[in-house]
């Protein structure tokens, strides 16, 4: 697997925004998890997570994952062959921010096909200096991290869990897309 990370899924609980190794963790009634599964196919990669709740959840942490949900489903409705890529990051931050969340620091979503990571990178929130446009066929992820407190985040002793520095809980949701003139062809639907 690339970047030798040491288990075949992330799972992140919580304050676990993203990279969490699955581990012997008991996950309670109310917990978020993240459930991040990259595939592999004829030598070219796809990347997706989904927030669930496991059982009953609080309001405010449904709200939570409705809003990465949110953020994820109106980024793709600006995705098209010609769009500034900084578009992406823009809408994203306008659902997050306006729904009185964060997003959390330097997560982002990326190129990908022969590899997990490739460029592009794609902000959740406006670059100005983004202006490039999307093209055809460019195979990019979407990842919208929302976290419940500040956006800082920091790295777990594990050496890749990355948690939100003030221990509020995230959610995160992301696909894989191909762009394309008539908008996204989301190949992780």
């Amino acid at each position: 697997m690339d970047y030798g990370f040491p288990g075949t899924t992330c799972i992140s609980v919580n304050d676990e925004a993203v990279h969490g190794i699955p581990g012997r963790c008991i996950l309670r009634r109310g917990d978020l998890v993240k459930l991040d599964v990259t595939a592999e196919l004829d030598g070219f990669y796809a990347d997706a997570c989904r927030t669930v709740a496991v059982g009953d959840a609080r309001p405010q942490a449904l709200r939570l994952v409705r809003t990465a949900e949110q953020a994820l489903a109106a980024a793709l409705k600006v995705v098209r062959t010609g769009v500034p890529l900084n578009e992406i990051g823009a809408t994203v931050q306008r659902v997050v921010h306006g729904r009185g969340f964060s997003l959390c620091d330097g997560l982002m979503g990326h190129g990908i096909g022969r590899r997990i990571h490739e460029a592009p990178n794609v902000p959740n929130t406006f670059e100005p200096e983004l202006t490039a446009p999307l093209t055809e066929g460019l195979v990019i992820t979407i990842e919208p991290l929302v976290a419940s407190g500040g956006p800082q985040v920091c790295v777990a002793s594990d050496g890749w869990t990355v948690r939100t520095a003030d221990s509020s809980w995230s959610a995160h949701a992301e696909h894989t897309i191909v762009v394309r003139e008539r908008g996204p062809f989301v190949l992780t639907a």
